[in-house]
């Protein structure tokens, strides 16, 4: 991850540990102000992660607002009504998706030599906009991500990300979906515990070089000759 981001991300997380302190202790953003020696609108800063306090200042904060300093280290809320973890969550993983995909295009575009000017040329977007699709900074539209991967002869599929546990459940949407589309008499084969054998079977012999079903051929010839 980009120092940059990560920084981002750190300062927005505790930001949401900030806040979930307050609310707990019943304090106003002054009245924090007023502990630590900066303003309400300070603390704002803090709590919407636009800047982040010292460890000094956040020191004082723990102390008045009674809550162990390593509150701010973990990712446990102390109120069921404070801001989710969750939902930032969601913004790291998508905030690293747009980095991921950004990536790919600038290697890609690398690869095949495409210049800034033909991006533009060829999909309408600016080089400045460009840049920043490419360094994860700027989430990509999907009408100008399709412009993109048509001109760099990317598939969209090949951007799908399948580790998370959001892209694991896409990938097993879209493998029921073939499975759906197999002829009705493979799906019976299939979907029959007789039939495991011969499909781990064949799995095996997928993963093998070209070479090595040949061996595998030759030997089987050897014994029914």
């Amino acid at each position: 991850m980009k120092p940059e981001l990560a920084i981002t991300l750190r300062a927005k997380k505790l930001g949401i540990l900030i806040k979930d302190a307050r609310l707990t202790a019943g304090k106003t953003m002054k009245e924090c102000g007023n502990a630590i020696g900066v303003s309400g609108s300070t603390i704002s800063s803090y709590e919407r992660g636009v800047s982040s306090p010292s460890l000094p200042e956040l020191e004082y904060l723990a102390y008045f607002l009674k809550v162990p300093i390593e509150h701010f280290w973990q990712d446990q809320v102390l109120s069921a009504a404070s801001d989710s973890l969750d939902t930032l969550e969601v913004e790291h993983s998508q905030a690293l998706r747009h980095q991921q995909i950004g990536e790919l295009l600038e290697e890609t575009r690398t690869k095949l030599e495409i210049t800034y000017d033909e991006i533009t040329e060829q999909t309408g977007i600016s080089y400045g906009r460009m840049k920043r699709f490419e360094g994860g900074e700027t989430p990509i539209p999907l009408p100008e991500l399709e412009l993109l991967t048509n001109t760099l002869q990317l598939n969209l599929s090949e951007l799908k990300e399948e580790e998370s546990s959001v892209g694991k459940w896409i990938h097993a949407q879209s493998s029921i979906s073939e499975f759906l589309e197999l002829p009705y008499h493979l799906q019976i084969f299939v979907t029959n515990p007789l039939n495991k054998p011969y499909i781990e079977l064949a799995q095996k012999l997928s993963s093998l070089s070209a070479e090595e079903l040949r061996t595998i051929a030759e030997s089987i010839l050897e014994i029914t000759i």
